[in-house]
């Protein structure tokens, strides 16, 4: 216990000590929000991938999804690390970072409003964001607080709130450039906790070979008269594994806290390299997680008091037995990955009501500062005064998302099922057909809205009878479907306007 607590201890007072010191860089809008659109490559692939990666997926999916495939679930992490993170930065990266400077997009939202010229539709990708947001939010603050209950038994409660007024502490006080920073100190602990907790668990059950060998004994759920389907390549259920993999790869390229990342990188160069770094860290992170989680089945986890299995009891209980300063290890490593993503989440959230709702376009605002019609202290004070108003704003959004956080209605799973369906459903086809296509119009965006949230809330509203994973991969892929159909019934934009805009591929 003492090797865990001083561990712990330390770990978050630099992370305190990394938001102290970012102070400087968090004055302005630009430098809270963006790092001043001067954050480098290993920073911004660190960041990338500690915001993908979270007790939501150390705790939840791996366990969830390990116990259900088996060692099969490890294509998910290859999902991610191909798609979620090679992909998008090809794809996203350089159109996303010289179209958002081109028409001084700060958030996703903001970028809704001018690349299709509409204050409504920024105003409604801000409350989706918002809104959306608070569940996968509250079932990160859940996978941490439980191994943290596992490992020091402090009450599930204090733990939450704990990690919850934490975050708050070094977002509020450094912004981007703090979680940046921190970002790549937790992305190093990251790599090297995943590492030594995989070698750690497959030893106590003889190794790789002879864990591989006992795991395909065990019969399949739905037949138990088929052994090895576990330690199959494909696993038993290889339908619903592409709808995970869809998912939780695809999905990223919708999410607000994702995107923004290539907002602030330095230049294309940069790009390029971060390219490389995201994807190799998620390889090693999300497939080693998985492949961990893929053995979930040697291990005994915690039952319900109704007799159904606790499945984000999986991860805890095997790791349960680890020696004590492996599970240090292992805290150390799951408070990495979520505090990273936690931060990421409560900036995108404060950042996007701000700038889109509270700010956005009033006779004082932006488009003035921008300009250079007021004076510098002018300016400087309204710049001074939206930076307090989001961390305020970063206070309500944590305080929302413990709520639900202390008494959450689900498993973890289906939590990042709920926001992701939702927001990457909404968001993502519009978002990546209007950084390559001149022909997206305003009424596709405005339908691909309601097909993303529509679909996620009558479900979610339904019961679930389409399970939430395949129902936000339904959402994300349909899209693409909904918004060039809309576009070829619909008015275009002004041609003028849209030729301006793409003018920043040119060069």
């Amino acid at each position: 216990m003492f090797v865990k607590v001083v561990l712990t201890l330390a770990f978050l007072a630099i992370m305190v000590g990394v938001g102290v010191y970012s102070r400087k860089h968090s004055g302005s809008v630009d430098g809270f929000v963006l790092g001043g659109r001067n954050v480098g490559p290993w920073l911004t692939a660190f960041a990338y991938g500690t915001s993908y990666f979270s007790a939501v997926v150390f705790i939840g999916y791996a366990g969830q999804f390990g116990w259900k495939f088996g060692l099969s679930s490890t294509w998910i992490g290859i999902g991610n690390a191909i798609i979620g993170s090679l992909l998008a930065w090809l794809i996203l990266g350089r159109r996303t970072k010289l179209m958002t400077q081109k028409i001084r997009s700060r958030t996703m939202p903001d970028f809704f409003g001018t690349r299709y010229d509409s204050e409504a539709l920024r105003i409604v990708a801000s409350i989706i964001a918002f809104v959306f947001l608070i569940p996968y939010t509250a079932g990160v603050y859940k996978g941490i607080s439980t191994l943290f209950e596992m490992s020091f038994h402090i009450r599930y409660e204090y733990c939450v709130v704990l990690m919850a007024a934490l975050t708050a502490v070094y977002v509020i006080l450094g912004g981007y450039k703090a979680t940046a920073i921190n970002d790549f100190i937790q992305g190093i602990i990251m790599l090297f906790g995943i590492t030594a907790v995989i070698i750690a668990v497959l030893s106590l059950k003889g190794g790789l070979v002879e864990a591989t060998r006992r795991l395909a004994e065990i019969p399949s759920d739905a037949n138990a008269a088929v052994n090895g389907g576990f330690a199959s390549l494909f696993g038993p259920d290889p339908r619903g594994l592409v709808g995970v993999v869809v998912l939780t790869s695809l999905g990223t390229w919708g999410l607000p806290q994702m995107v923004g990342k290539f907002y602030s990188i330095t230049d294309e160069s940069a790009i390029r390299r971060g390219t490389v770094i995201s994807t190799v860290f998620a390889f090693l992170v999300a497939g080693g997680c998985y492949f961990l989680g893929g053995f979930g089945r040697l291990f005994e986890p915690t039952r319900l008091p109704n007799g159904a299995l606790a499945f984000d009891s999986i991860i805890p209980s095997m790791l349960a037995t680890l020696p004590d300063v492996l599970i240090a290890l292992v805290v150390l490593l799951v408070l990495s990955a979520s505090m990273s993503t936690l931060a990421s989440l409560v900036l995108t959230s404060a950042s996007t009501l701000t700038l889109d709702i509270i700010y956005r376009d009033r006779a004082s605002g932006e488009g003035e500062v921008a300009s250079g019609q007021l004076d510098d202290s002018v300016a400087a004070k309204i710049e001074r005064r939206k930076v307090v108003v989001m961390r305020v704003l970063i206070i309500f959004f944590i305080t929302l998302s413990l709520m639900i956080a202390l008494n959450p209605p689900t498993f973890i799973a289906q939590l990042m099922g709920i926001s992701w369906g939702a927001l990457a459903g909404a968001f993502l086809a519009p978002f990546l057909l209007g950084l390559y296509s001149r022909r997206v119009t305003r009424f596709s965006v405005w339908a691909c809205f309601v097909w993303g949230v529509g679909l996620t809330v009558v479900n979610m509203l339904l019961g679930n009878p389409i399970n939430p994973i395949d129902c936000g991969a339904l959402a994300m892929l349909g899209g693409f479907a909904v918004v060039p159909l809309a576009s070829l019934v619909s008015p275009k934009l002004s041609e003028a306007k849209v030729d301006e805009i793409f003018t920043c591929y040119e060069k």
